[in-house]
């Protein structure tokens, strides 16, 4: 409940009109109904989904589809999107369907289950000579399950970026609810100058000391005050 298909929805809103020359394809796994008819209402974009009610062979043949046909667009040296909510239930889909290898990991996750939808998390790539492929996927922590927890951290550390949402951010209210403090981007020198870096790393060392709301919430009404990004960063200094 930290508001992970609100902001998916919102991420795919924001690319189909700040990009509307991407392909993009909002894959939706063991989802809710009206969870489906919304996203499909709000959302400019192509949107495949498979719903609770449906088998688990069911949502593993509605994610390849998806891939393949993705592929397919980058081939033809189009820019792809996919936004997955969520690869824990895809991957609970494969642990169902996968034939057993007998070696069962902690949490009751088949030694085999996890290939696929690593193979499918891990064809996000940019080819050299046109075409793009990218995939941004949720992931559920902290459910009690501890299926969920395996699944959780067998994908962390293989994205390019992680975002993670707060549950207790979300219950004040606050959106969106993300602990800023643990999210993070790998090799976030490529995407940024010398400059914006250092003002970067010069944010997030004031907000350490902050509990998980209070940074969101500072960050929330900066941003607020300014027109874009540069703005924002041009306005820490060393006394902030």
């Amino acid at each position: 409940k930290a508001g992970k298909t609100t902001i998916i929805r919102e991420m795919a809103q924001s690319i189909a009109h700040n990009h509307p020359d991407v392909h993009l394809i909002v894959l939706l796994v063991d989802e809710r109904p009206e969870e489906v008819t919304e996203m499909k209402a709000e959302v400019d974009g192509e949107v495949v989904a498979s719903t609770f009610d449906e088998s688990a062979k069911r949502h593993v043949q509605v994610a390849e589809m998806v891939l393949d046909k993705a592929k397919r667009l980058v081939e033809y040296k189009k820019d792809v999107v996919i936004l997955l909510d969520s690869i824990t239930r895809l991957a609970r889909a494969y642990n169902t369907t996968v034939p057993h290898s007998g070696k069962i990991l902690s949490g009751g996750v088949d030694a085999n289950a996890l290939h696929k939808p690593k193979r499918f998390f891990g064809a996000a790539r940019n080819i050299e000579e046109g075409g793009s492929l990218t995939i941004i996927a949720t992931a559920l922590v902290e459910t009690g399950s501890r299926m969920d927890e395996v699944i959780f951290e067998e994908f962390k550390g293989t994205g390019n970026s992680e975002v993670l949402l707060d549950r207790q951010i979300a219950d004040k209210r606050i959106y969106p609810a993300i602990d800023v403090n643990r999210s993070s981007t790998r090799r976030e020198e490529l995407l940024l100058d010398e400059v914006e870096l250092n003002r970067i790393y010069l944010l997030r060392n004031f907000l350490a000391d902050m509990p998980p709301a209070e940074a969101i919430q500072f960050l929330i009404e900066r941003l607020k005050r300014t027109a874009d990004n540069t703005e924002f960063l041009n306005s820490m200094t060393a006394g902030e």
